[in-house]
């Protein structure tokens, strides 16, 4: 009867080894997607950050009048 139950527990657990590795592994991928679509946005708003800036340099140099073309 002890023996039984000692047989309960451990594949009890086994299981719950099991479903606490699966969530860690689900957790790890999901963090890497959630870190990369943040780097993707941070990438984005860079870009337009440098387009922004070279077409207000662009402008400010064309109403000074310093750009000979």
């Amino acid at each position: 009867m002890e023996s039984n139950d000692r047989e309960i527990r451990r594949e009890e657990e086994r299981a719950t080894d099991a479903a606490r590795a699966n969530h860690k592994v689900r957790k790890d991928n999901n963090t890497r997607r959630t870190n990369k679509l943040w780097l993707w946005l941070g990438v984005l708003v860079l870009i337009f950050i440098l387009l922004y800036w070279l077409f207000s340099i662009g402008m400010f140099e064309d109403l000074a009048g310093t750009i000979n073309g």
